[in-house]
């Protein structure tokens, strides 16, 4: 038995007793459709957001989620000043994506620069180097270099 493909015409003329024929929700779980950045654009979703993200930073996940907890929902000027002043790796890394967020909320969205906020701001574990350490009697242990992937994102406070 080959399968036809039925016209799309036809599909739209049909479409209640075709909802009727195999059940109105053809979905598994009652989670919303991902949309396409098409739509997305045509919604205006994400235009109320400055948003940077960085990806394989030579910087544990876990050391970047030290900083990104300090500057979590502060102003942005108070986030820059606990930012510069924090002494790990990560804060140089966080400080530029920072900026570019900023950039990115100002110059695009036209949002205020004093109202914004550290809305979101996490780190998830990137891809691992593995390398190799010689030990004694001819043997090797592996040496992980762990990298991370960062993303910021500024709103503007009501």
């Amino acid at each position: 038995m080959a399968k036809t493909k039925t016209p799309a015409a036809e599909v739209i003329d049909n479409t209640e007793e075709l909802k009727n024929e195999y059940g109105i929700e053809r979905r598994k779980f009652q989670k919303a459709p991902l949309l396409t950045k098409k739509e997305k654009k045509n919604l205006g979703i994400g235009r109320d957001e400055g948003r940077a993200s960085a990806k394989h930073l030579r910087v544990p996940a876990s050391k970047a989620k030290l900083v990104l907890d300090l500057i979590r929902g502060k102003d942005l000027e108070e986030a820059y000043g606990v930012v510069k002043f924090t002494p790990r790796a990560a804060s140089e890394f966080i400080l530029k994506l920072m900026v570019s967020a900023e950039a990115n909320a100002v110059n695009n969205f036209e949002l205020d620069k004093e109202k914004l906020f550290v809305a979101e701001a996490y780190a998830g574990q990137g891809t691992t180097l593995k390398r190799l350490k010689p030990n004694a009697r001819g043997s090797a242990s592996r040496i992980r270099k762990r990298t991370s992937h960062i993303t910021v994102v500024l709103k503007e406070r009501a």
